[in-house]
């Protein structure tokens, strides 16, 4: 059998390039409780707008832009006034479907990812699989109610929402840890850089589906 030659890194780079331009994603979503819009760029350099009206909930979107590399822009108004329930979700909700449309098909990611991460006393794991199927086991104890303003039961309501609309199967395990702000922060730093490593594209896999089935 007469093997083919190895495509030139010119080639390779390329046809990494075409994958990466359209892996963009524009969502607008308004219900009768939330009006939110997100823009993000997977191959971005890590730059984020985040204005939910939440602020700790800003401060983790900034922390999965800046350690996912993703470049985010999330405007959301809500009923506030009533809790942050309805906002954080949506926001999950809608940061999950612009995931979900960035991907496309799926072609050429690496899929996979885990990371490790700490943040003073506090040890959290992250795996997850952009398999097109939704699951999450959520492993967290957080010992307080709030962080802040923030009920830190919307931490895993959060995740919910994202893992149900970007069609992803995600695991998260507390190792250590005993202040909620540096248990959560963790998981969300942990969440970017697997999320990192799952969406870059394999060079040895561009423009294929990561999968013996041929499908996600």
């Amino acid at each position: 059998m007469q093997l083919s030659d190895p495509p030139e890194r010119g080639d390779t780079l390329q046809q990494i390039s075409n994958i990466a331009v359209a892996r963009t994603a524009s969502i607008h979503r308004t219900t009768g409780e939330t009006d939110v819009q997100v823009n993000l760029n997977l191959d971005g350099t890590g730059k984020c707008t985040a204005a939910t009206g939440i602020p700790f909930l800003d401060h983790m979107l900034h922390q999965i832009a800046s350690h996912g590399l993703i470049d985010l822009d999330v405007r959301a108004t809500g009923d506030l006034e009533i809790d942050d329930h309805h906002t954080n979700e949506d926001v999950g909700i809608t940061l999950g479907q612009a995931l979900n449309k960035a991907l496309g098909d799926r072609k050429g990611i690496v899929r996979f990812g885990n990371f490790l991460a700490p943040l003073d006393e506090a040890l959290v794991q992250v795996a997850l699989d952009f398999s097109g199927r939704p699951h999450l086991s959520y492993g967290l104890q957080i010992p307080t109610q709030r962080v802040g303003t923030y009920d830190t039961q919307l931490v895993r309501e959060f995740f919910v929402a994202i893992v149900n609309h970007s069609q992803m199967t995600l695991h998260i395990r507390q190792l250590d840890g005993i202040n909620s702000h540096h248990i959560i922060e963790a998981t969300f730093k942990a969440f970017a850089r697997a999320m990192r490593m799952a969406l870059e594209i394999d060079p040895r896999r561009a423009g294929t589906i990561p999968s013996s089935k041929g499908v996600l």
